[in-house]
């Protein structure tokens, strides 16, 4: 059997049960001055984000699920009809899951390295990214992007009335 080497946070999570500390030097020398993480197989840095779709069109979908990758599957199935009832796929639309912890918990990075002009908070609290309070199911507009506060798949999943308005609200969101 062959040693597998990588460092890829999301290889070791899909192939490791446990908890991995990396040692502080170890880590201060991976991350360049810029904040990326230094890819030692190319040489080449990686991205400052693990996110999955395309940031370049101003979509992005923020979330929080430590046991998954991105979503779980029932809530990845429900997220790929719902972006399909309103024309969008995965490729068109960014995902970021800040149980990464590879991930920034930084609302300022988020924005720099993304460039949204709609975020979607999928059962993250905007006090945790130190955003003002923004009712579920509503949105504030800022600056530069209109942020979004809903709840996540598995809160709509438990609660129809959650789901139904998250549904009805979404829809005016993403047409706007």
């Amino acid at each position: 059997m062959s040693h597998l080497k990588t460092d890829n946070p999301i290889a070791l999570q899909a192939l490791l049960s446990e908890t991995l500390f990396l040692p502080k030097e170890k880590e201060e020398a991976m991350v360049s001055s810029v904040g990326n993480i230094k890819d030692d197989a190319s040489g080449k840095e990686a991205e400052e984000f693990i996110y999955q779709g395309d940031k370049s069109t101003g979509v992005l979908f923020i979330l929080r699920y430590p046991d998954f990758p991105y979503f779980s599957p029932q809530a990845q199935d429900a997220f790929v009809k719902t972006l399909g009832a309103l024309n969008l796929s995965f490729e068109n639309v960014a995902v970021v899951n800040l149980a990464n912890s590879h991930n920034p918990n930084d609302f300022k990075r988020i924005m720099q390295f993304f460039q949204p002009t709609k975020i979607t908070l999928l059962g993250v609290e905007p006090i945790s990214l130190k955003l003002p309070e923004i009712a579920h199911n509503s949105y504030m507009k800022g600056r530069v992007a209109t942020v979004f506060n809903t709840f996540s798949f598995e809160e709509m999943f438990a609660d129809m009335q959650k789901k139904r308005l998250f549904w009805n609200e979404f829809k005016v969101f993403i047409g706007t």
